[in-house]
């Protein structure tokens, strides 16, 4: 494989890996708080050691996500230098943003989290966690802002001279419309994440019949989060596809398969093409259902991929401005087929809940702990759909991905980093789960300072 080919798998495999972590974190850190606050309200032991049990799982995972995370800004400047210097001009904000004011905010405050037990204030200390929740939910907005950028481009003129975007209108950036739909679908997917997360490891102690109490409520407190956050990810993601279809109408009809412009417009259930993803053999469809989906309307015209392929040609060139059919259309419907997954799933267990069978139903909690694995599926594919339905553009109509590689650097260098970093994050993943079973096998009987009024400091995570 040439360069470009190997630093694309390399970024997207690490990036991927990278994003195990961070749905996670940002998911757990409020579902702590809440818990932590129920204690300071009701006085219940057993709040105050799933605070406490759930934060020590946090920490790991929150040790992981700063580890795999360093390596994404490195690929920038090692694999990716030609992107680096096209975008440095508007990406400087955002990242710096999110790196001085949103990473140093969480981390500080998980650090007096981690350390403050019995040294600050109870109401204090419960704040603590809230503000690393707020750090966390800031943090993805710079990020998301970034990426916005690349699916979007606002807020900047083109330098005549270095022919680079420079950035003149910050707002502008923070107020794009992909961000302003992106960004709340990226956060309830990761509330979603913590939702199922917390509902699984109480799953896990409810088979067993241990602290059935404290995990009883564990598991509500999981089902609820997951309903709410389930239901709003059908929303959110119904406002993304219609600001796709303005922005970005190529990938709307890649998502769809849709070769010819349609109005009013079909959705296609499950489609079956030819390997170059040209041409369709078998396309079960739902009449007027795109149209709904992309332009709020019954009979809607959605562009076809045959027609905006002349239309980019005519405005950027000759090339084949179509992304990888077959890809982007199944990594979408399994994404949106997962999410809803997961809604019906969360409301089942609403439902027993109501029917006070929740914590005799064994079936419900077998499912429950393979369920865990139906936000990280369904964020991975998000973010495959995403990304790849943008090709070949890195930045949308002013950059091509096969223009962004750095240009001094092999192909054997590129695939040496990339067995190295397989390699490393194998190394990680097996610690990473090693951590996290010792830890949930050790149940509430480790958290010693659950019934005192001053708990002791939980152990910062090392590697």
């Amino acid at each position: 494989m040439d360069a470009l080919t190997l630093a694309r798998w390399q970024f997207g495999t690490t990036t991927l890996y990278h994003f195990i972590f961070v749905p996670l974190t940002i998911g757990l850190a409020p579902l702590i708080a809440t818990f932590e606050t129920a204690w300071l309200r009701r006085r219940n032991p057993a709040d105050l050691k799933l605070a406490r049990f759930f934060g020590r799982l946090f920490l790991i995972n929150f040790a992981m996500g700063v580890a795999t995370g360093l390596w994404q800004e490195f690929q920038f400047g090692m694999n990716w230098s030609a992107y680096s210097r096209f975008v440095g001009d508007v990406f400087g904000a955002p990242l710096a943003i999110e790196g001085l004011l949103a990473f140093f905010l969480e981390s500080t405050f998980l650090g007096l989290w981690m350390f403050g037990w019995g040294r600050l204030p109870e109401r204090l200390h419960a704040l603590t966690m809230w503000i690393v929740a707020l750090g966390t939910a800031l943090s993805a907005l710079f990020i998301m802002a970034a990426n916005s950028w690349m699916q979007n481009p606002v807020g900047y003129t083109m330098n005549p001279t270095t022919h680079r975007p420079e950035m003149t209108d910050f707002p502008a950036i923070l107020l794009n419309p992909v961000l302003l739909v992106a960004f709340p679908h990226v956060m309830f997917g990761s509330y979603l994440t913590g939702g199922l997360f917390v509902l699984a490891v109480a799953s896990w102690y409810l088979l067993r019949r241990r602290h059935v109490d404290a995990f009883g409520r564990a598991a509500k407190v999981g089902l609820l989060w997951s309903f709410v956050a389930s239901l709003l990810l059908t929303f959110t993601g119904h406002a993304q596809a219609q600001v796709m279809t303005r922005v970005q109408p190529m990938k709307m009809a890649a998502a769809e398969a849709l070769y010819r412009s349609q109005g009013p417009a079909e959705f296609s259930l499950f489609a079956v093409g030819t390997l170059d993803g040209k041409h369709l053999i078998f396309n079960p469809t739902v009449p007027h259902l795109l149209s709904v989906l992309a332009t709020n309307t019954w009979n809607g015209r959605v562009e076809g991929i045959d027609d905006l392929q002349a239309q980019y040609q005519h405005r950027y060139g000759p090339d084949d401005y179509a992304p990888l059919i077959p890809v982007t259309y199944w990594s979408f419907r399994l994404m949106v087929g997962l999410g809803f997954l997961a809604l019906g799933f969360s409301a089942l267990g609403l439902w027993l809940l109501y029917r006070r069978r929740l914590e005799r139903a064994g079936w419900f909690h077998r499912a429950a702990i393979a369920a865990v694995f139906l936000p990280f599926a369904a964020n991975w594919l998000g973010w495959i759909f995403t990304e790849m339905g943008r090709q070949p553009w890195v930045v949308f109509g002013l950059l091509k991905t096969r223009d962004a590689v750095s240009p001094g650097v092999p192909g054997w260098s590129v695939a040496l980093s990339f067995a190295g970093l397989t390699a490393l994050y194998g190394l990680l993943a097996v610690v990473d789960g090693w951590l996290m079973l010792r830890t949930m096998r050790g149940g509430l009987d480790q958290e010693a300072g659950g019934e005192t009024e001053e708990p002791e400091a939980l152990p910062a995570p090392s590697f």
